[in-house]
């Protein structure tokens, strides 16, 4: 043995990284035992391998100037056997003696840069929770931030389906799309099959199997799922229960690819995802619950201006009638006058019918302000409806770029300024009303000032959110949903103010819930 090589022994030997020498071809021609430890295969095997370094020799094959000083560090991958992936940070320095060879040290990084992914997923999947999507969209996003942080073979996400009778696949990453999916795995259950995430789902604790592709082969009870099952490849199964309030809403299957074991940081993070996406799930079904609400609560005021209006009237109507009836059948000649006042009353009060119905038809009938027109489109054709309607006076401005107001924000900005157009014919007693919708850069504003007899206290109080009418808290409650307040306050002269404002970036909510897409679940 030389000198150098038993210079070359001594420094490696006492080296806690891994050291290697590598000849012009790439291939191992020394390793310590630090990077024999690290590379996961005996000396002798690796001897003469190609290592993993991916090195260039210096000149025009060097432009990162690698060589110069050894202190770019670069992340190379490592797979010693099929399904083993390791991650090694290494710098690399040629020898001076003999530049055909290259000291390389390096180090095993996997389990950094994996708490690093994790971080990073966490943090992109509650963003994506709070961005506009369906919760289809959200789902099929979180389970693809999964399976890139851990390099999994797949990943499925099944809330409960709405009326709580079973799971749906919702969110996928790492799968092909089957159509029939969801009825060969019933079949698979008829059979006799076991659905561990049932057992997740029912237990609400992590439910972790070994070698659980091997179990679905030997079992014929998975027949109808067998070939299916076989892509991508993958061997120990993993289902985490989502919780919200300590009930289960549905699981997260982690499926790993050959050769990944499952620790306890796994778990950890699984259970992390599992609580991003039971947030998305929870926050979906708040606003299914919001919507059905707030179906009921209008069918209830309709119900009410029904009664208050048109049926007091209709009643009115049946009350004259049934006084011609009696005069009629008393056989005496009927004053002229009198038939005519009573069908002038008659008249009045149909009138007054018909109209309050062409109000709730144009109340209910969907308005075009998400439509090519726009907001203010619809905004106008409100105000020219009322006006016809009711002959109040209204005057409408509108400035900045109201084009910018689309979608779902257009449409609760119409119903804002026709609840408070409704208001101001229904209760006010005014003679004229002014409407103004100003979008600029950062926000938009709308108002609509009348000359009545103005709002109480207690109505105010409902518009900063005490209970109250359902009219006033509906208009709040659209203003909140897009980060943005809703004023009512006394005119300075006789009247009533109501203003709406709502910033722009504002983040845009969830939409609810999508059509659940026929994927894959175990």
């Amino acid at each position: 043995m030389g000198a150098g090589e038993v210079a070359w022994t001594e420094l490696a030997a006492a080296s806690p990284d891994g050291l290697a020498v590598v000849d012009s071809a790439g291939r191992f021609v020394h390793l310590n035992p630090a990077a024999v430890a690290l590379c996961r295969r005996s000396g002798d095997d690796l001897v003469g391998a190609q290592a993993p370094f991916g090195l260039t020799a210096g000149g025009a094959g060097d432009p990162a100037g690698l060589f110069d000083d050894g202190s770019a560090e670069q992340v190379t991958l490592w797979s010693p056997d099929p399904g083993i992936r390791r991650e090694f940070a290494y710098r690399a320095q040629r020898l001076p003696a003999d530049p055909s060879l290259t000291v390389v040290a390096f180090r095993d990084v996997t389990d950094e840069r994996q708490r690093q992914r994790r971080v990073a997923a966490i943090a992109r999947t509650a963003a994506k929770v709070a961005s506009q999507g369906s919760l289809t969209a959200i789902l099929d996003a979180l389970a693809a931030e999964v399976v890139q942080a851990d390099a999994l073979a797949g990943v499925q996400i099944l809330p409960l389906d709405p009326a709580g009778r079973g799971l749906r696949v919702m969110g996928m990453a790492g799968f092909r799309q089957r159509a029939d999916f969801l009825d060969r795995l019933m079949e698979c259950q008829r059979r006799g099959a076991a659905l561990k995430m049932l057992d997740a789902f029912r237990r609400r604790e992590p439910v972790v199997v070994a070698g659980r592709w091997a179990a679905i082969v030997d079992d014929p009870a998975w027949e109808p799922l067998r070939d299916y099952m076989r892509e991508p490849e993958w061997d120990f199964f993993a289902s985490v229960p989502l919780l919200v309030r300590g009930q289960a809403v549905g699981v997260l299957n982690a499926f790993f690819a050959p050769g990944q074991v499952i620790g306890q940081r796994t778990l950890e993070f699984l259970g992390a995802m599992a609580e991003q996406a039971a947030v998305a799930i929870d926050y979906a079904a708040l606003l299914r619950r919001e919507r059905d609400s707030a179906r009921r609560e209008e069918r209830q005021r309709l119900a009410r201006d029904l009664h208050d209006s048109i049926v007091q009237v209709v009643f009115s109507i049946s009350m004259q009638a049934k006084s011609m009836e009696v005069v009629g059948q008393r056989g005496d000649p009927v004053p002229a006058a009198a038939v005519l006042r009573i069908a002038d009353e008659v008249g009045q009060l149909s009138r007054t019918a018909l109209g309050d119905l062409r109000a709730m038809v144009h109340e209910l009938r969907p308005s075009s302000a998400a439509g090519p027109g726009g907001v203010e489109e619809a905004v106008r054709a409100l105000a020219d409806s009322t006006a016809h309607r009711t002959g109040l006076r209204l005057r409408l401005a509108v400035s900045g770029a109201p084009e910018r107001v689309t979608g779902e924000l257009a449409e609760d900005v119409y119903r804002i300024i026709a609840e408070a157009l409704h208001n101001v014919t229904k209760h006010a007693a005014a003679t004229a009303a002014d409407i103004r919708l100003t979008v600029r850069e950062d926000r938009l504003t709308a108002t609509v000032t009348d000359d009545g007899r103005g709002i109480g206290p207690d109505a105010a109080r409902d518009a900063a959110g005490s209970e109250g009418g359902f009219g006033l808290t509906a208009m709040r409650e659209r203003a909140q949903r897009w980060g943005g307040t809703l004023t009512v306050r006394p005119r300075r002269g006789p009247g009533t103010v109501v203003r709406l404002v709502v910033p722009l970036t504002a983040e845009v909510p969830l939409a609810g819930d999508g059509r659940p897409a026929p994927e894959r679940a175990s």
